[in-house]
């Protein structure tokens, strides 16, 4: 490959890049916004009826009818050996792939003109701020389903969280009642020798007074033994979570509305619970009306329509965990819950999953390249192998 060549691929990449960029800058100043994305959003792919499409295809066709003509006009016919004519298809090869590329630069546009409007940290800070408000958000029938509301779902302040077990209880000849305990949770975690010694030690001692041994051994949910060392998951003190006055139903769901990406969903739902819990026990009713600002705010921000008022539902809620016991109907937390869950599923897959290549096309792209790499490629070789004019 001769340096005249060269500086002849390196101003046709210079080019290329040029119109990528143009591109980008238009993927980025005519990105609707986070208030207008939906579950149907999605990075662009050709359409081949929007100016996008119609414009990538006008300009890619120019820029290779115009490249080729000026490759075979002024450098071909150099009959280049079969080995050093197959960097110059590689190179042609990516002439091929980065001209009809432009629409990936629109959408890598779109992705920063997003992450402009709304960073990573602040989209996390509201998923965060969902995860706790979340069992307040629910419609009113899904407050007495006992699959999303019940103690099990507990998970702070301590004896919580709790497991529960049910017993049948004989009550006269042969009718039976139903019993429920709940017991909390409790982690006992020692080196297996030391485990085993201490067993064997406690089954020869409950055998010795005549105590049923498979009465401790009940109290076990899970034995795991990790390396040298074995945690033992035990049923601890029996806890009465229906009488106890620092629960609530609030209290009782756990669900994370949006789970923040590559974080423990476990640690995230404990840190939302005891945030919960503080607003509604230990912090200022204040403190849980502004929480709701926040929301309201969250709201207005995405596009969601809302009829939260702040003020009336932190009444509502602190009046049923003052009164447990009350009959729950409903609260007015109306806002539109479909909306809102499509935005966030979208914004996952724009943080997360982004396809800049859709599988839809992926197929028919890369046909194309290939397909007028070939072209690009045949004509360059024919060319090539003819002679010269004396």
């Amino acid at each position: 490959m001769n340096k005249n060549l060269k500086k002849y691929f390196v101003k046709s990449f210079i080019i290329l890049a040029i119109l990528h960029l143009a591109y980008f800058l238009y993927g980025y100043f005519t990105f609707a916004g986070i208030k207008n994305i939906n579950i149907y959003s999605e990075f662009y792919r050709f359409k081949f009826y929007d100016d996008v499409s119609i414009s990538h295809f006008f300009v890619s066709g120019l820029f290779l009818f115009f490249f080729l003509i000026f490759l075979l006009k002024n450098h071909a016919r150099q009959r280049y050996s079969f080995g050093k004519i197959v960097p110059i298809g590689f190179l042609l090869l990516l002439i091929s792939f980065f001209t009809f590329t432009f629409f990936v630069s629109f959408s890598f546009g779109q992705n920063a003109k997003l992450r402009g409007e709304l960073s990573e940290k602040n989209y996390n800070e509201d998923k965060t701020l969902l995860n706790v408000l979340n069992p307040f958000l629910y419609n009113s029938n899904s407050y007495h389903s006992e699959k999303l509301f019940n103690y099990e779902n507990i998970l702070y302040p301590k004896p919580y969280p709790v497991i529960k077990e049910e017993k049948q209880v004989l009550i006269y000849h042969d009718q039976f009642n139903s019993e429920t305990t709940y017991y909390s949770i409790d982690t006992l975690k020692v080196l297996t020798e030391t485990y085993n010694k201490v067993s064997g030690k406690t089954d020869s001692i409950l055998d010795f007074v005549g105590l049923d041994k498979n009465i401790l051994k009940d109290r076990i949910i899970k034995k795991t033994i990790v390396g040298d060392s074995t945690q033992v998951v035990f049923k601890g003190q029996e806890v009465s979570p229906e009488y106890d006055k620092n629960i609530c139903i609030f209290l009782q769901n756990k669900s994370l509305y949006m789970p923040i990406h590559n974080d423990s969903v476990k640690k995230q739902q404990y840190q939302a619970a005891v945030k919960r819990y503080n607003l509604l026990y230990k912090y200022k009713k204040d403190s849980l009306e502004y929480q709701f600002q926040k929301l309201d705010t969250l709201f207005k921000r995405y596009n969601v329509e809302t009829n939260i008022n702040p003020k009336r539902l932190t009444a509502e809620v602190l009046h049923y965990v003052k009164n447990a016991n009350a009959d729950f109907p409903s609260l007015n937390n109306g806002f539109d819950k479909k909306a809102l869950h499509e935005k966030f599923q979208t914004l996952e897959r724009y943080f997360y999953t982004p396809n800049y290549l859709h599988p839809t096309i992926l197929p028919i792209f890369l046909a194309v390249v290939f397909s007028v790499w070939i072209v690009l490629f045949l004509f360059y070789i024919v060319f090539n192998n003819k002679k010269q004019k004396a």
